[in-house]
């Protein structure tokens, strides 16, 4: 695994970052909060392309949980068919819906317990929501993030919330809103699993992959 690289080599990267995306942005298609929530459950095993395809037509019928509870499941079906597990999706967004609507006064929660408790929400789910629409510096770590924080040696860690923690604890407060999506689209483009395009890097000559501290 690698070393964790010293504070002024990561402000140092995300300076770097930064210059290249000034304000990255997540690339699911939504239109209030809820339907972040919605995309982000449905991404789970699937692209984000995919589940747009899949969201286009239904979020312009539905944008609230008791629109999404009087569409239906088997409606539901009908747009999302595309997408992975699909079956199961639907029955948990079908399942969150009812609970925002008799629990929550049909508004989404902003904490990560109360999105956790939701049916077919994860972690990773609640710190994408609470990162892209209430702004908070939370670190939603997919196969990207973990593979660009252990591969360059800016959060290394075993597992999954090893990383998240290792950002946290890490990457300066300055950096901490967009590291997330720097990440993740900088593992998406470039640092990619097989073939890293390192020629185009822009934090290259920091990187732990290429024998610099």
């Amino acid at each position: 695994m690698s070393k964790q690289l010293p504070y002024a080599t990561l402000r140092r990267i995300f300076e770097a970052f930064r210059a290249s995306e000034p304000e990255p942005k997540g690339e699911l298609e939504h239109t209030n909060a809820f339907t972040l929530l919605v995309a982000v459950a449905l991404s789970a095993q699937a692209t984000d392309k995919g589940v747009n395809r899949a969201t286009r037509a239904l979020f312009a019928r539905v944008s609230t949980p008791q629109e999404m509870l009087d569409l239906g499941e088997e409606r539901l079906i009908e747009h999302i068919r595309t997408i992975g597990l699909y079956r199961n999706k639907a029955k948990n967004v079908m399942k969150l819906s009812r609970i925002l609507v008799e629990d929550y006064g049909g508004e989404v929660p902003n904490s990560r317990a109360a999105l956790e408790s939701l049916p077919g929400v994860g972690r990773k789910t609640a710190n994408v929501v609470l990162n892209m629409w209430w702004r908070m510096p939370t670190q939603a770590v997919d196969t990207h993030i973990f593979r660009v924080a252990n591969r360059t040696g800016i959060a290394p860690g075993r597992d999954v919330l090893a990383v998240e923690r290792a950002i946290e604890d890490n990457v300066p407060a300055d950096f901490a809103l967009h590291a997330h999506h720097w990440l993740i689209l900088h593992g998406r483009y470039v640092c990619k699993a097989r073939k890293p395009n390192c020629a185009v890097c822009v934090i290259a000559e920091h990187c732990q992959r290429n024998g610099v501290e």
